[in-house]
C-alpha cells in the first residue's frame, strides 16, 4: 500500500494547484491595485459584514496587540484599530509587497500609522515573537497558504495563553437550492468579472478552483483542534459559502 501524500487543507483530495509562496505572491501583486474594488463587487459588499463579525469574535477591550496574517490591503487591521475598543496595536503580515503598499496607503489616510505596522512575511514563518500577541486573524487567506497546518502551529506559537483566533474562509454551500446557484456563479460569472476588472487572466480562475479543493466546515475545525486550539467553532454564513472559524490558545498549550 502506498503512503498517503495528500496535504491537510485539501479535504482529502489531491492538491491540484501550485500554492508556492512566490507564485501566490506574484498573483496578488498583479491584482493589488483593483483588489478592494473586486472584493466589494464580487461579494456584494458582504465582505465588510463578515470582517465585522470576525473582529467581534475576538472580544477586544482596547488594550490588545493583534496579528493579522495574510493582511492583504489591511482591511481587518484597519477595522480592528478603528473601533472605540479595538486593538491597541496591530501587526499585519503578507507576502505580497504590492498589497502591502496599497494597505499602507489606506493606513496613512486614516491616520493609523502609529498603531498599525505592516510587514512582508510568510504565514508559515511568521516574523513575530512567541507569545507576543493577544489575538490573531486571517481573512480569506489560509487557503492560499502552501501548508495550512504549519501556519496553524505558527499562530499557536505567537499567541499568548488564552489568546483568540478568528479565521474567515470560503466554503461550499450544502443547500440543494443555493448550492448549485453559488457553484454556477463561482465557476462562470466570478472569473469573467474578475478578469474584466483586474485585467488578470489567472487570478479569478484560481479563486473558484482554490475554494473547491480546500477543506471547510467541521473538517477545518478539526484541523484547528489537532493543531492545539481549544473551544473551536465553525459558524457558516450564506448557507456555508463563507465560514468564520474561532478558537483559543489554552493556558496549557505547549509551544511548538
Amino acid at each position: 500500500m502506498s503512503a498517503d501524500t495528500r496535504e491537510p487543507g485539501t479535504g482529502g483530495r489531491e492538491p491540484a494547484l501550485d500554492k508556492s509562496p512566490a507564485k501566490i505572491a506574484g498573483m496578488f501583486d498583479a491584482i493589488a491595485e483593483r483588489y478592494d474594488l473586486l472584493n466589494t463587487i464580487l461579494s456584494g459588499g458582504l465582505d465588510r459584514y463578515w470582517r465585522h463579525h470576525a473582529i467581534n469574535s475576538l472580544r477586544l477591550t482596547g488594550k490588545e496587540r493583534l496579528l493579522d496574517v495574510c493582511t492583504g490591503t489591511a482591511d481587518v487591521a484597519i477595522g480592528a484599530a478603528r473601533r472605540s475598543q479595538g486593538a491597541a496595536h496591530v501587526v499585519g503580515v503578507d507576502f505580497s509587497g504590492a498589497m502591502l503598499v496599497h494597505g499602507l496607503e489606506k493606513v496613512r489616510r486614516r491616520e493609523l500609522a502609529s498603531r498599525i505596522r505592516l510587514i512582508r512575511g510568510d504565514a508559515m514563518h511568521l516574523p513575530v515573537a512567541s507569545e507576543s500577541v493577544h489575538a490573531a486573524t486571517i481573512a480569506f487567506g489560509i487557503r492560499n497558504v502552501q501548508q495550512p497546518e504549519v501556519a496553524f502551529r505558527e499562530l499557536l506559537r505567537v499567541l499568548r495563553p488564552g489568546g483568540r483566533l478568528a479565521i474567515l474562509e470560503f466554503g461550499t454551500p450544502g443547500s440543494r437550492i443555493f448550492g448549485p446557484v453559488y457553484n454556477w456563479y463561482s465557476r462562470n460569472v466570478l472569473p469573467r468579472i474578475g478578469r474584466a476588472v483586474s485585467r488578470h487572466d489567472a487570478a479569478y480562475t484560481y479563486l473558484p478552483e482554490s475554494i473547491g479543493t480546500f477543506t471547510y466546515g467541521d473538517e477545518f475545525a478539526r484541523l484547528l483542534n489537532v493543531a492545539g486550539f481549544s473551544h473551536v467553532e465553525a459558524r457558516p454564513f450564506m448557507f456555508g459559502a463563507v465560514y468564520l472559524y474561532t478558537g483559543q490558545k489554552g493556558p496549557e498549550a505547549v509551544r511548538p
